[in-house]
């Protein structure tokens, strides 16, 4: 058993599954905060995390569920009067997929998880190709909530924040999970149904192209199978 632990933010996905193994990998305890916010795939994203939890045996497993960020709304994740769009892969505008702030609401309450258990560290996993869409994705992001960590919490408190994917493409996330193992048929990342996955959503389509970059099949199961380019 490990003497060090970790909390790392478990949405479901492949990315933050990934991030469970990369903390293990680094010899930490995991420690599993999954929220639902009102996302529509919140029933399938929970029950792959609780999923993976039971697969790695997690040090403890916790379920937020919250609504404030459906119902401050402006994302086609939690408001079901925006329709989530198809791919566009070479896109450099903001997505309707994003939530407002959303990361910095996750990590306060993952800093509060991570202090209350004496934790070392903080995982997500955020990646590149996040943070070219999204704002709360970036280093300098990252950066900046590592300082809120260390003025916000008691000063014997240290919790480092780490995003190991953070200079990472999708495609090296997958070759680094099929590397570590990663059961990835029990994680979730399309944005538009619980089951089958869409197939043509953002992030099916970065999922679907990563797969077979990484000259693998995504083992979970699509309406369709796009060739995104």
């Amino acid at each position: 058993m490990s003497n060090k632990s970790a909390v790392i933010l478990v949405s479901g996905g492949m990315d933050s599954a990934t991030a469970v193994y990369e903390a293990m990998e680094q010899g930490y305890e995991p420690y599993f905060l999954h929220t639902s916010y009102g996302q529509r795939t919140e029933d399938k994203e929970f029950e792959c995390a609780q999923a993976l939890a039971e697969e790695v045996d997690a040090a403890d497993f916790l379920h937020i569920e919250t609504g404030h960020l459906s119902q401050i709304g402006a994302s086609s994740l939690t408001d079901e009067e925006m329709d989530v769009a198809d791919a566009d892969l070479e896109s450099d505008e903001i997505p309707t997929s994003y939530v407002p702030f959303r990361n910095a609401n996750l990590l306060s309450m993952a800093t509060s998880y991570a202090e209350a258990t004496d934790s070392e560290a903080l995982f997500i996993g955020a990646h590149s190709e996040d943070f070219s869409g999204y704002p709360d994705c970036r280093p300098a992001f990252f950066d900046a909530f590592q300082n809120v960590i260390d003025v916000g919490t008691k000063p014997e408190t240290e919790i480092e924040l780490k995003a190991p994917f953070v200079e990472w493409s999708k495609t090296e996330i997958a070759e680094r999970g099929l590397e570590l193992g990663v059961p990835y048929e029990m994680t979730w990342s399309c944005y538009r149904d619980e089951e089958p996955a869409c197939g043509t959503c953002d992030a099916c389509a970065f999922r679907l192209e990563a797969f077979r970059n990484a000259g693998s099949r995504d083992p979970i199961a699509y309406a369709e199978r796009p060739e995104f380019s």
